[in-house]
């Protein structure tokens, strides 16, 4: 991101290890999102995944609850994940709360802790504060309160990512599942434009069968955006039994 060039990730919900490493093989992508939000897991899995990515030269990126987002995003950064996605924000405050949780003190109300990004030592230490200072925080639009405050949150210095968050969106304007309702998309194109006036990297989740992904590709670099994070693993199973089985179903009838 400092020099400017594109970055690339795809979505995990597996807390899995090796699926991260998996990922890593290919070496198509610059880092791992474990979607926390939607999977089960337990604060041994945040270690084993950071890790896992370690091996691999990936960047580690959780998506955390809107609470207790302070437990859980320090807990990730203590066990290795360097950017942390805030979900499910609704007002300014909220967001100024999310840089502060990242940061350490004084500037932030990220302290001292015995874990894996403090050496397990007791730490404090200069490194450890600039480690969280470079830790990409990446902020959800995704709630019409925040969209209104929109500029504001472009001009808080510590945010690093843009992500529209069309789901939460559409149901906070009571538009519930009409994604491509011509005010949300009108509102994404706002807040992708916005965020690049500002220099806050908006980034583009991207899924769906070939033609499909092509066409929202094409969409989202038209407006500009060079950060991505495509595909998920579960929805990737999902969509590779389904056509498979159903090819092989229908071979065998």
């Amino acid at each position: 991101m400092r020099k400017g060039k594109p970055t690339l990730g795809t979505h995990v919900l597996s807390s899995w290890p090796t699926m991260v490493e998996v990922v890593g093989l290919t070496k198509a992508v610059d880092y791992v999102e474990f979607v926390s939000q939607y999977a089960p897991y337990d604060l041994y899995a945040l270690e084993n995944i950071a890790r896992a990515a370690e091996l691999h030269d990936l960047t580690a990126m959780i998506k955390v609850d809107a609470e207790p987002r302070m437990y859980l995003a320090q807990r990730a950064i203590g066990s290795g994940f360097q950017s942390i996605l805030f979900a499910d924000l609704r007002t300014v405050k909220d967001v100024e709360d999310a840089i502060r949780v990242v940061r350490a003190e004084p500037k932030g109300w990220n302290g001292c802790s015995n874990e894996r990004a403090e050496k397990l030592t007791y730490g404090g230490t200069r490194e450890f504060v600039r480690y969280c200072d470079d830790v990409v925080v990446n902020i959800m639009i995704e709630k019409n309160s925040l969209y209104e405050k929109l500029e504001d949150v472009m001009n808080l210095d510590g945010v690093d990512m843009i992500q529209w968050g069309p789901c939460d969106f559409s149901m906070s304007k009571g538009l519930h599942g009409q994604y491509k309702n011509p005010a949300i998309v009108e509102a994404e194109r706002k807040t992708i434009k916005m965020a690049l006036k500002y220099d806050r990297h908006p980034r583009a989740e991207i899924g769906g069968s070939l033609p499909e992904f092509e066409k929202k590709l094409k969409w989202y670099t038209d407006q500009g955006v060079r950060d991505f994070c495509i595909g998920t693993d579960t929805g990737i199973i999902f969509n590779w039994v389904r056509d498979y089985g159903t090819l092989t179903r229908k071979s065998v009838a």
